[in-house]
């Protein structure tokens, strides 16, 4: 259990303390309502199968980009099973994408930090709902979007000012790494690299 969890609720702040964006060595992010809207399209296709369509936002995909060229993992861990998410883990080569229809994320995380020789500590977690509460009360920096449930807003110790599915992990992103004091260098390198 966290220092603040055991001195109870604390407001939000609205920068990442550097203390614990120090320590983070892993960022877990949910899927639904976090990196979508939280929307799901979900249509019949002629030949009698289902195609399921999310919304990804380009500058969330671009700040979980910069976290992996700054040398911090990112996982997804969702509590619904799709081929979309499946897709888009791809697109940005994310090391870790766990599906759990039972939404069992503490287990999937606990199997992660296992893998990687982690503790919950070493971990950021940007979630909106109740699936990541039990998940959100044990790593160490917990965070959540604008729009998340009070139960969530209630755990973390950043809450953004952007919707799920609408630049909330870009933003996160962002306060991560400038907290670290690492956003400058990291937008220099990536503008060098692209300067011919």
């Amino acid at each position: 259990m966290t220092d603040d969890l055991q001195r109870g609720p604390q407001p939000p702040s609205p920068e990442i303390p550097k203390e614990k964006a120090l320590q983070v060595r892993l960022v877990v992010l949910d899927v639904d309502g976090v990196l979508t809207d939280g929307g799901v399209y979900i249509g019949a296709l002629p030949d009698g199968g289902v195609l399921e369509l999310k919304r990804f936002d380009i500058q969330d995909g671009f700040g979980v980009k910069l976290l992996q060229w700054a040398g911090i993992p990112v996982a997804l861990v969702s509590g619904r099973v799709s081929p979309a998410t499946e897709i888009r883990g791809r697109e940005l080569e994310v090391e870790e994408l766990h599906q759990d229809g039972g939404a069992q994320k503490v287990r999937a995380i606990e199997e992660i930090l296992e893998r990687r020789g982690l503790r919950w500590d070493q971990v950021a977690m940007l979630g909106d709902d109740l699936p990541d509460l039990a998940a959100l009360r044990r790593v160490g920096l917990p965070a959540a979007v604008a729009n998340a449930t009070e139960e969530v807003r209630r755990v973390a110790c950043w809450v953004g000012t952007r919707r799920g599915g609408h630049g909330a992990v870009r933003e996160f992103c962002e306060a991560l790494l400038k907290a670290r004091g690492e956003w400058d260098s990291q937008v220099e390198a990536y503008v060098r690299a692209r300067s011919g």
